[in-house]
């Protein structure tokens, strides 16, 4: 699960048309609390029901859009619900771009791992090594490996929770913000040293492995991701954030603020962010993890890597979960931006996939992990458990 710590309030509960609920949870017309829980289809379980319940109920909770594909073998289905905007009230279409927030890291983390093959960059060696500020600036209390960045293990502290404070989200969602100004925001943060430093998510790790991509190549974090991923696998709706206006299809965010709703379709500090910074869609998601599963983006041995280690839930820029159809896993990422949760998974040979986008429903900013992306985590493993 995304863990940064700005995130949006529990799902809006009430039984009305989408438009009655967005301007009830507006108005605070509405009840806070989680969605009722999913009753599985009688068996065997269809996957397309599960999905199709549990998107209609999140419309009904408030949410403006949800979008989902998945790839089982040589089948494949699409579907989309509600709407791209709450202004023009268009259609919602399954190919519309979304924000998907922390999936960012997964293909930072494959730029990153191009550089160890080409032998540029050691895994085990200092983050210090290819990013000299990093210790002036961020303090460590002890030396901190890149591998240590890819799986947050270094303990420092997210600077995403400043980055969206209520008091201080129109200032995000205008003004843009460098990494370098993001890494020195979490060098203002106590970073508190450890016996052993276990698993702590944190979006300051890949801000700064973003930087060490920039520093090694000479390019923005966005070239390097269209060279090394987006060009060969031709994602069509992939792009990282850029000054400007977002892509005319691009379905939109909402939070609430000050009890109005509130259009955060392009914030500006997620602009080149590789901590989050990422549009694309499910469809494109699906194509990127499955290319990397079957070694199309890696070498087979650092695919492997990607996926240690075995007793860990976070790999190298991927989670896992349990696949029970084949005792193994499944890999991928989950997003949660303001406005938008996502969840991309596999199996490990690539063949069965399952992504899913959500424009949230309109709801404040507040702490901890939106329970709408917790509950899209349970359902699309349970999906894609049910086809075995």
């Amino acid at each position: 699960m995304s863990m940064s710590r700005i995130r949006t309030a529990a799902i809006f509960r009430c039984a009305a048309p989408l438009g009655a609920l967005v301007l009830a949870a507006a108005l605070g017309g509405c009840t806070l609390g989680p969605l009722p829980p999913v009753e599985p289809p009688a068996s065997p379980v269809s996957y397309r029901a599960m999905l199709d319940q549990f998107s209609k109920r999140l419309l009904d909770a408030g949410a403006p859009a949800v979008l989902v594909q998945v790839r089982v073998g040589s089948d494949k289905w699409s579907q989309s619900y509600g709407v791209r905007d709450l202004a023009s009230r268009a259609t919602a279409e399954v190919s519309g771009p979304v924000h998907v927030g922390n999936v960012t890291k997964s293909m930072v983390a494959v730029a990153v791992l191009k550089l160890a093959e080409e032998g540029v960059l050691q895994l085990d060696a200092p983050a210090s090594a290819y990013l000299p500020q990093f210790d002036p600036v961020l303090h460590p209390p002890e030396s901190v490996s890149v591998r240590q960045l890819l799986q947050h293990r270094s303990g420092m502290p997210s600077v995403s929770g400043p980055l969206f404070d209520p008091a201080t989200v129109r200032q995000a969602l205008t003004q843009g913000v460098g990494m370098p100004e993001l890494l020195a925001m979490a060098g203002r943060m106590p970073w508190e040293r450890r016996l052993a430093q276990g698993f702590e998510y944190s979006d300051s790790n890949y801000i700064a492995l973003g930087m060490i991509v920039e520093r090694i190549r000479g390019r923005p974090i966005g070239d390097v991701i269209r060279t090394d991923i987006v060009e060969p696998l031709d994602l069509s709706a992939t792009r990282m954030t850029a000054p400007g206006p977002p892509p005319s299809s691009m379905v939109h965010g909402y939070i609430t603020l000050d009890g109005q709703p509130l259009d955060v379709t392009y914030p500006a500090a997620q602009i080149g962010n590789a901590a989050l910074g990422m549009v694309s869609n499910v469809a494109d998601l699906n194509s990127f993890y499955r290319a990397l599963l079957q070694n199309k983006l890696l070498q087979p041995a650092t695919t492997k890597e990607m996926q240690s280690p075995p007793y860990a839930k976070y790999g190298l820029g991927v989670f896992r979960w349990n696949d029970l159809c084949t005792n193994d896993f499944y890999y991928g990422h989950t997003g949660d931006v303001p406005g938008y949760g996502t969840i991309a998974l596999a199996s490990a040979d690539g063949t069965r996939q399952l992504a899913m986008a959500v424009a949230y429903p309109p709801e404040p900013l507040l702490a901890g992990v939106n329970p709408a992306l917790q509950e899209m985590e349970t359902i699309a493993v349970d999906a894609l458990n049910s086809t075995c």
